[in-house]
């Protein structure tokens, strides 16, 4: 695809590079041992094992594992699971590497440390932004640019929810790429006055990518742990019965938005740069 000689950024974008795209590609097969072909036009992103796994026992399929992260197709439903593992970085290279399959929806099914102090363990939260304080995204666009998820896709979900007769928050979520930050009170002064209603380690890149790759993501986040309380840090036996107790209605939801926006859903357009 030509360029124009004007922007020189736009030959470092996937889908206007085909020697890129083509290396990509081959990444994405490497990394989950698929064949680019097997992925279907809607995509669910964990970093978890334990979703894909239920996955299976939902919908039956086919599970395959590369050099990094696994995999786990359902063509019957025309959607497809990965479970990137953890962090900014993983998560912006599978976005960008997705978008060599032109994915119509991705959605990503994550957990974070409720900010707020009205949050509870177990609650859901759409949000509408991220702060990117994460070390990846700014090799795609310019720190002064949001990050943002796909409105319609984000609509979409929070339909969902309230079909189910559930309620969700919306809200600012704090991306990092920093461990152990709950040690950190300077850190933690910081979050106060941002005002983020949660923490995570891939939404911002993920949006961030997402936009600059053509991809449309969104996110339904599953509050795992409550940190900035007193025993509130997510711990061994604590993330066990999150995983038990909420976990099976998280993939749910996650699943039925994905199979609904395709019947349901409204149209997303791309805007090319």
């Amino acid at each position: 695809m030509e360029t124009d000689d004007r922007y020189p950024f736009q030959r470092n974008l996937m889908y206007r590079n085909p020697k890129k795209q083509k290396i990509g590609r081959e990444i994405l097969e490497r990394y989950t041992g698929s064949d680019a072909s097997a992925f279907q036009p809607y995509v669910i992103l964990t970093n978890f094992q334990r979703y894909l796994d239920v996955f299976q026992d939902r919908h039956g399929g086919v599970r395959t594992h590369g050099s990094v992260i696994a995999a786990h197709h359902c063509p019957s439903i025309n959607v497809s699971m990965i479970d990137f593992k953890i962090g900014s970085p993983t998560a912006a290279l599978t976005i960008e590497c997705l978008s060599t399959v032109e994915p119509q929806a991705v959605l990503l099914l994550g957990m974070c440390g409720g900010l707020h102090r009205s949050l509870k363990v177990g609650d859901f939260i759409l949000p509408v932004a991220a702060i990117r304080d994460e070390g990846v995204s700014r090799h795609f666009i310019p720190p002064q640019v949001p990050s943002l998820p796909t409105f319609k896709i984000q609509k979409f979900v929070s339909q969902v929810i309230v079909e189910h007769g559930l309620d969700y928050r919306t809200g600012v979520v704090h991306t990092t790429d920093y461990r152990f930050w709950e040690f950190d009170e300077i850190f933690k002064k910081q979050l106060y006055e941002e005002r983020a209603i949660a923490i995570d380690m891939e939404s911002s890149a993920l949006f961030s990518v997402g936009f600059v790759s053509k991809v449309p993501i969104g996110a339904l986040l599953l509050v795992s742990d409550l940190p900035l309380r007193r025993g509130g840090i997510k711990t061994k036996a604590s993330s066990k019965k999150v995983f038990d107790d909420f976990t099976q209605l998280h993939i749910d939801i996650g699943i039925e938005s994905m199979i609904g926006i395709q019947e349901r859903g409204e149209h997303i357009r791309h805007y090319r740069w």
